[in-house]
C-alpha cells in the first residue's frame, strides 16, 4: 500500500522545494527516518549547511571547512550527494577520503537515502542495476545511465571518473574530500606531499568543467596539511574557508556572518579565558578543557596538547626545532620534599663521535604533582665504564638526603647496551631495576607527553652544571627527527610517563 496516497500534494511540493533549496532542511528530513531520532542541530551545522548552499548556488567556487572530530560533517556531506541527485538526476560526485571503509559507508548511505520511500515519494530517481555497489553506483534517465557516485580512498584510482557534467548548467555535482590525510600520517612529509599531489594533479583534473566545485572538509592536522596546501594558492580556483574550533570566545563569535552569529548562545558556561564549548550538548566545556590539558577522547584515544590545538582548535603548531621550548619548563631554586625519586637511563649502542650519548637522569615527583629533574649525567662510555658510571650515579642519589624522597628504582631501556647494563647492575645493587620497552616511535612518544612540559609541570633547577647542554638539546628537537641528539629527552619522556602520566608499573 502506498503510504503517500493521502499526502496533500501542495505540502509535498512545498517539502520538495524546501529540500532542494536548504541543505539543513534536507539533512534533517532524511536523518530521522534513517536513524529513528531527530538530527540535533547546533549553530555550526547551520554554518556548514549555509556554506554548502552557497556552493550549490555558485556563490562559493570551492570550499574548505575545518571542524573538530565528531562534528557531524560526514552526515552533511552524505546528504549533499543525495540532495544533488534530487536536484539533478545527472549529477556526478567523486567522494574521496583516507579511509576506504568511510567512503564506502558514505556512498552506500547516500544510495540508501535515494532508494528510500521518503526520497522516491519526492523524486522518483532510478538507480542502475548494472552499477549498484557500495563504492560506485549510477542513476538512469530514460533508460540510460546518467548520474554517478564514485568513492575511493586517496590512494585509489580515479582515472576515467568525473565530477559534474558538461550538459547542464548550475550545480551538477562536486568533488568531495573528507579527511584526505590520515591523522597518523600528519607528521610524515612524504604522506603529506602525497595527499597534496593527489589533490593538485589527480583530483583537480577530474572536474567535468572548471566550475565544478571541490569541497574539502577536515580537522587540521599539521601546518603543511591539505588545508594549508589549497589555501596558499597551490590548487587553481577561488577558495572559501570556514574554521570551527572546539573552544570559542566572543572574538570568534563576532567574526561569524551575522545570521550565524545570532544562532550562537552566549549565556553558557565559560572558562576563565572567556571560552565556551562550540557544542555544549555534545562536548561539555569541562571535557574539552580536560582534553586541552591532555587526556583521552570518548573513543579512548590519547589527545596531546598538539593534537588538541590542531584537530580541535584548527590551529596546528609549527613543528621542527620547537617541539619543546625551554620557557615551558618551570624552575626551582631549592628542591622541595618529594614523594619519591627514580633514575631513568638511556644507553647508546655505540660510542663513536657521531653516535648518541648514554644518559642517566634522576628526577622525583613533588607533592604538588610536578616532576622535578634533579640531576643529569651524560657521556660516551664503553661497557665496563658504563657499568661503573651507572653504579656511581645510583650511589650518589641512593645515599643522598632521604627527606627529599626515597629512591625507588632505576629504569633502563631493554635494548642493546641497555640489556647488558640491566643484567650487570641487577647483580650488584639492591635498588630495583626496571626494564623499559619502547614500542612506539619517538615523535609519538614526544607528542604524548609534551603538554605536561607546556603546562609547567616539569621543573628544572635554576642552575646546574648539566643544565645548558640539556636545554640546548631540548630546544633543537625536530618533528622530522633530523636533530643531532635526543638522548637526554628519551629518559625525560620515561620520567614523565612514570610520574605525571601515571602509567602503571611493577613498582607502583
Amino acid at each position: 500500500m502506498n503510504s503517500r496516497v493521502n499526502i496533500d500534494p501542495v505540502k509535498l511540493k512545498a517539502k520538495r522545494m524546501k529540500c532542494e533549496d536548504e541543505h539543513l532542511f534536507f539533512t534533517r528530513a532524511f536523518f530521522k527516518p534513517r536513524m529513528g531520532f531527530k538530527f540535533s542541530v547546533n549553530w555550526h551545522h547551520e554554518y556548514m549547511a549555509w556554506a554548502i548552499d552557497e556552493v550549490i548556488a555558485g556563490r562559493i567556487e570551492n570550499l574548505v571547512i575545518n571542524v573538530p572530530p565528531g562534528s557531524g560533517k560526514t552526515e552533511l556531506l552524505t546528504n549533499l550527494i543525495a540532495r544533488g541527485i534530487a536536484r539533478n538526476q545527472r549529477s556526478r560526485f567523486l567522494y574521496l577520503s583516507f579511509s576506504q571503509s568511510l567512503v564506502e559507508d558514505v556512498s552506500s548511505t547516500a544510495r540508501n537515502i535515494v532508494k528510500s520511500a521518503d526520497f522516491q515519494g519526492l523524486w522518483p530517481v532510478k538507480i542502475s542495476t548494472n552499477t549498484d555497489a557500495k563504492a560506485s553506483w549510477k542513476t538512469t534517465v530514460d533508460g540510460y545511465e546518467a548520474g554517478h557516485v564514485y568513492s575511493a580512498s586517496m590512494g585509489g584510482q580515479v582515472t576515467g571518473r568525473r565530477a559534474g557534467t558538461l550538459a547542464d548548467a548550475g550545480f551538477t555535482g562536486a568533488i568531495i574530500l573528507d579527511d584526505p590525510l590520515k591523522p597518523e600520517d600528519a607528521f610524515s612529509k612524504t604522506a603529506r606531499n602525497k595527499a597534496n599531489r593527489k589533490i593538485l594533479n589527480t583530483v583537480n583534473s577530474r572536474k567535468a568543467k572548471s566550475s565544478t566545485p571541490i569541497i574539502l572538509i577536515m580537522q587540521r592536522l599539521h601546518v603543511e596539511d591539505p588545508t594549508n596546501f589549497v589555501m596558499t594558492g597551490n590548487v587553481p580556483g577561488k577558495w572559501h574557508q570556514i574554521s570551527i574550533p572546539a573552544l570559542i570566545d566572543d572574538d570568534y563569535i563576532d567574526s561569524l556572518p551575522e545570521h550565524i552569529r545570532k544562532k550562537v548562545p552566549r549565556d553558557v558556561e565559560r572558562d576563565e579565558k572567556g571560552r565556551q564549548s562550540y557544542w555544549p550538548l555534545k562536548e561539555s566545556l569541562q571535557s574539552l578543557l580536560q582534553l586541552e590539558k591532555g587526556g583521552e577522547d570518548k573513543d579512548g584515544a590519547t589527545v596531546s596538547r598538539y593534537t588538541f590545538s590542531s584537530q580541535y582548535q584548527q590551529e596546528p603548531k609549527k613543528l621542527g626545532g620547537d617541539l619543546v621550548k625551554a620557557e615551558w619548563f618551570g624552575r626551582y631554586l631549592e628542591l622541595p620534599p618529594l614523594k619519591w625519586r627514580a633514575i631513568w637511563a638511556d644507553t647508546a649502542q655505540k660510542t663513536k663521535e657521531h653516535n648518541d650519548y648514554s644518559v642517566f637522569l634522576c628526577a622525583g615527583l613533588g607533592h604538588d604533582n610536578r616532576l622535578y629533574i634533579i640531576d643529569v649525567r651524560r657521556g660516551k662510555w664503553e661497557a665496563p665504564e658504563l657499568i661503573k658510571e651507572a653504579k656511581a650515579f645510583i650511589n650518589k642519589h641512593k645515599e643522598s638526603n632521604t627527606k627529599i624522597g626515597k629512591l625507588r628504582y632505576m629504569a633502563i631501556e631493554d635494548k642493546a647496551s641497555g640489556t647488558m647494563l640491566i643484567q650487570n647492575i641487577s647483580r650488584d645493587t639492591t635498588l630495583p631495576i626496571k626494564a623499559i620497552q619502547r614500542d612506539t616511535d619517538k615523535l609519538t612518544r614526544t607528542m604524548d607527553v609534551v603538554f605536561y612540559v607546556e603546562d609547567g609541570r616539569v621543573m628544572l633547577p635554576v642552575s646546574a652544571p648539566w643544565l645548558l647542554n640539556y636545554v640546548e638539546e631540548i630546544e633543537g628537537l625536530t618533528a622530522s627527527m633530523s636533530h643531532e641528539h635526543d638522548d637526554q629527552w628519551d629518559p625525560t619522556i620515561d620520567a614523565i610517563n612514570d610520574s605525571l602520566a601515571k602509567k602503571p608499573t611493577v613498582f607502583d
